[in-house]
């Protein structure tokens, strides 16, 4: 395939906001943006979004892509024009919304799906998790939100159908529950209870799901203390405190226990539970090799636009894989209709996919993930 037109233009995201989207050969692809970020992820963009924009739509591509190896010709096309030291630096959306929709292209001119460009013997499809009641960032419009920022449900089932519709279930019925009248911005559900509180709340679907926690706890750590809305815990009492609730509640997930820099701490966090680095890895390579080094992790949270090159992204999930390490393949809370990251997720043979549960853009991604499994069983 020889890449015959290329065009960036804005978009708006789920929360109104400006991303990017890129077409190539007509196929469109576009990035997400997140509203919590750690400070290690990858710059979104060059200078901005409207540099990036001009820049795509002046790039000539003059050579056959043929695999989904030949984006290192991209990256390196990249580097050779604008002088960059590595194609990240052309910013993670801006790369990621170009070669996903490269990818696209490729799938069309083969007559293949997405997923089998990267991946023609996969057969797992991932299992959701589900962000069911919001708090944290994603929040901050709800006066009285919990600290941590979502809590999530791990649906069972004999397939992912089944567990769809678990999970979908117990959305609702927890929604009654709460008489929650709000979603934040990635469709949870808004509600003035305390962390335990929710989480007794949740443990009545014991028999439909899992439950898992995003503690996102750099966004309340201040001063060296974790800082809840009743009480401030040191690092060895938050230590005790997330392995109480992991005990507790029987948890299969929590995610980013500590602070973002801990990485000998976290080692410290009962590994019963999967443990996953989110602003601690930032789905960056360097970061994941010290988070082994220290034993900080057992899973890892992947979002393709922290970083932008789906390169890096493959790179990490062998990396993962050869280290026994559970991947989460995840969206971002300001999302688009782009349904990529389900091929993604399946492509990849991500253990877990974390893309919400409500809302036009979480449901997209849940929807193509039920068609490929029905093409599967064709």
């Amino acid at each position: 395939m020889f890449i015959k037109e290329v065009y960036a233009k804005k978009i708006k995201d789920s929360r109104s906001e400006d991303t990017i989207e890129v077409s190539v050969n007509k196929c469109k692809a576009s990035a997400p943006e997140g509203k919590s970020k750690g400070k290690y992820e990858t710059p979104a963009y060059y200078q901005s979004l409207d540099w990036n924009i001009r820049a795509i739509n002046l790039l000539k591509f003059n050579f056959p892509i043929k695999e989904f190896q030949d984006l290192k010709k991209i990256e390196d096309h990249i580097i050779s024009v604008c002088e960059f030291s590595n194609a990240k630096e052309f910013g993670a959306n801006a790369l990621f919304a170009l070669e996903s929709a490269i990818l696209k292209a490729l799938a069309r001119s083969k007559k293949k799906q997405l997923w089998e460009i990267i991946n023609l013997k996969a057969t797992k499809l991932p299992t959701p998790l589900g962000n069911a009641v919001g708090g944290g960032q994603h929040s901050e419009q709800f006066s009285a939100h919990p600290v941590f920022q979502e809590f999530l449900v791990i649906p069972k089932g004999r397939d992912f159908k089944d567990k769809l519709r678990n999970m979908n279930e117990v959305y609702e019925k927890l929604g009654k529950l709460l008489k929650a009248k709000s979603k934040n911005d990635e469709g949870a559900w808004q509600c003035a209870l305390s962390e335990e509180e929710i989480l007794d709340l949740l443990s009545k679907f014991k028999f439909k799901v899992r439950i898992g926690l995003d503690a996102a706890s750099s966004s309340f750590y201040k001063d060296g203390e974790y800082q809840y809305h009743e009480f401030d815990l040191n690092t060895d009492e938050q230590i005790k405190y997330i392995n109480n609730l992991i005990e507790k509640y029987n948890l299969l997930y929590i995610e980013d226990p500590l602070q973002e820099e801990d990485f000998i701490k976290f080692k410290k966090i009962k590994k019963k539970a999967l443990v996953s680095g989110d602003d601690l890895t930032a789905t960056n390579i360097k970061r994941l090799k010290k988070a082994i080094f220290f034993d900080s992790i057992n899973a890892m949270i992947i979002k393709p636009n922290q970083n932008g090159s789906l390169l890096e992204v493959a790179e990490i999930f062998e990396i993962c894989k050869k280290n026994r390490i559970k991947t989460i393949l995840s969206h971002r809370s300001g999302e688009t209709m782009d349904s990529a990251i389900a091929d993604l997720a399946f492509g990849f043979q991500a253990d877990y996919i974390k893309c919400g549960i409500s809302t036009k853009w979480r449901e997209s991604k849940l929807n193509r993930l039920l068609e490929i499994e029905n093409s599967l069983k064709k």
